[in-house]
């Protein structure tokens, strides 16, 4: 079957967002709070094992924070500093702090000439993806993807397969057509249950060193023509940027037969 469908993660793969993005708006919202948490970079590191921010935060209270008086409402707490970031990190955006990684907008823009169908398929807050796509592509850009399957449309979050199945079940499409995107084991996991075999990875720094197993593809980047991208696993594209051609290429591999 032909490559019809790109699904993409977000955080960490259409923007290197965690370090400089999430984890910076998390701790001013717990500033703005009155909290005298810091989410360090080692730590958050650690922290990003769990998907999902308010998910992250009741990590940590139960790892890292024992110690915290926990109010009587705990989720409405949690909820409220998981929106007070979400502010933060879209004034962050707007600021221009985040932009793509390299290769990003050049392959959606081809993809799209080319007609491939585009869809998101993440664990990010929906505010968090429109206001990405807004800030750095423009207010037209969601127009560009079919479906943005984002939060808590599913109830189980990666490294579950829910968020790829509900999106593949939405669009109509099955696995064999589809190519992920994604940055982490757990988005490889999350897209390989759902029986996607075609899964691309752009590391980032805190995901470098994980097991990418059930990946077709692991590299630094995209890459652009000025700026080459580098296999950590697979055979990297020989132009030494990703484009269509070296999608489709890959594509037919892992189904061929």
């Amino acid at each position: 079957m032909d490559l019809a469908v790109l699904l993409f993660d977000v955080d960490g793969t259409l923007a290197d967002t965690e370090r400089d993005g999430h984890r910076v708006a998390f701790n001013r919202a717990f500033r703005e709070a009155g909290l005298d948490w810091d989410w360090t970079e080692p730590l958050y590191g650690e922290l990003l094992r769990v998907t999902g921010g308010k998910e992250r935060i009741r990590y940590y209270l139960d790892h890292f924070n024992g110690g915290f008086p926990r109010p009587a409402d705990l989720d409405g707490f949690i909820a409220g500093l998981h929106k007070a970031k979400t502010a933060q990190y879209a004034r962050m955006l707007e600021e221009g702090a985040i932009p793509l990684r390299p290769g990003v907008k050049r392959l959606l823009n081809e993809a799209r000439a080319a007609g491939l169908r585009l869809a998101i398929a993440t664990t990010t807050t929906p505010l968090n993806v429109t206001a990405l796509l807004d800030n750095s592509l423009g207010p037209e850009a969601q127009g560009w993807f079919e479906l943005i399957a984002a939060g808590d449309i599913v109830p189980a979050k990666k490294p579950a397969p829910d968020i790829y199945a509900w999106a593949m079940e939405q669009m109509g499409v099955p696995p064999a057509a589809c190519m992920a995107f994604e940055d982490s084991d757990n988005g490889v996991r999350s897209a390989f249950d759902a029986g996607i075999r075609n899964i691309l990875v752009t590391v980032n720094c805190y995901t470098q060193g994980q097991d990418f197993n059930g990946a077709a593809l692991v590299l630094d980047q995209l890459g652009e023509p000025e700026s080459p991208c580098h296999a950590l696993s697979g055979e990297a594209p020989a132009e030494g940027y990703v484009n269509l051609a070296s999608l489709r290429s890959l594509h037919a591999r892992m189904h061929a037969g």
